[in-house]
């Protein structure tokens, strides 16, 4: 059965306007609106240069709702980026005051720049939509999106995201360098950052939340829980992983393969949905036997998921 046209419409609205700027792979774009029909959050790891944090601003420009964009530097604290308590002398008492996280997009440029302290302050905000500061819980806005962007091949400087903090990541995505015709577009075109400031939101933050309620209601069969079933069993077992797929994990490819469904015009999941969202799913919550091949590259793991994923059978 088929969605109303009214959702299709929506979400091809929001497609369009991305790519109205962006200029990279339709499938990154794809996957970005996918994650945030799942209620997910977003990481782009890539070279510098290519437009990961364009596509970040992009996005949070295109629906009409709250953004903040935090750079991440060695020298952020965690209550730069949660908000701190500030004694008021008049009132003899502690207000707080809310940092850039109670927004409904954050971009987080550049996450890895930042010590391991800070970044674990984005835990509980991205698993559980809420803050807690001196004893008291704070709650963020019902639509909640991280997009981090962070540079693979730069180590100066940096430290590497812990395996729970990637796992609050519902994706992955890796744009990589234009096609030459793309390229040749990104060279016609002038004054992006005008562009980009006129860039003009074509959803609300009600339609967003109404599109993931519709996503959540996307239908997945018996057979193809078993398949997801499956899959985390392959990548538990191989003997080239060393860290399989979590139940969390799981979870999070049926929650992108309902949106994908959603986003092609269906009410229910196929066994392509589940295929086109394993490998930035999976990839990066997947640790690989450093005996087999040393610090693993994302090509290799994204690779040896694809394999993974070849080796299972499909549902017909």
């Amino acid at each position: 059965m088929s969605v109303n046209s009214e959702v299709g419409g929506r979400i091809s609205r929001l497609a369009e306007n991305i790519n109205s700027i962006f200029v990279g792979p339709p499938e990154v774009v794809r996957l970005t609106v996918a994650t945030l029909l799942s209620r997910g959050h977003l990481l782009i790891e890539d070279v510098p240069g290519i437009g990961k944090t364009l596509l970040g601003v992009v996005l949070a420009r295109s629906v009409e709702a709250s953004f903040h964009r935090i750079q991440f530097t060695n020298d952020l604290l965690p209550s730069d980026i949660l908000g701190l308590s500030i004694f008021d002398q008049k009132n003899h008492s502690f207000d707080f005051k809310p940092g850039p996280i109670f927004s409904n997009v954050v971009l987080a440029d550049e996450i890895n720049r930042s010590t391991p302290k800070t970044q674990s302050a984005l835990l509980e905000a991205m698993n559980d939509l809420q803050v807690s500061i001196d004893g008291l819980t704070h709650p963020l806005p019902p639509l909640f999106m991280v997009i981090a962007t962070q540079n693979p091949v730069e180590y100066h400087g940096t430290y590497p995201l812990p395996e729970a903090q990637l796992d609050r990541f519902l994706t992955r995505a890796r744009i990589g360098y234009p096609a030459p015709g793309d390229e040749k577009r990104i060279l016609r075109e002038k004054d992006l950052s005008e562009r980009v400031a006129a860039l003009k939101p074509v959803l609300t933050v009600d339609e967003v939340l109404g599109l993931q309620k519709q996503a959540e209601e996307v239908r997945v069969d018996e057979q193809l829980l078993d398949y997801v079933v499956k899959i985390a069993e392959a990548t538990r077992s191989a003997r080239a992983v060393k860290l399989g797929l979590s139940p969390r994990g799981a979870l999070a490819v049926v929650r992108a393969a309902r949106s994908m469904a959603l986003m092609a015009g269906r009410d229910y999941c196929v066994p392509d949905d589940i295929k086109t969202v394993a490998v930035p799913v999976i990839a990066h919550r997947l640790i690989l036997d450093t005996s087999l091949y040393g610090v693993a590259k994302i090509d290799e793991v994204e690779e040896a998921v694809a394999s993974l994923l070849r080796a299972v059978p499909s549902p017909s």
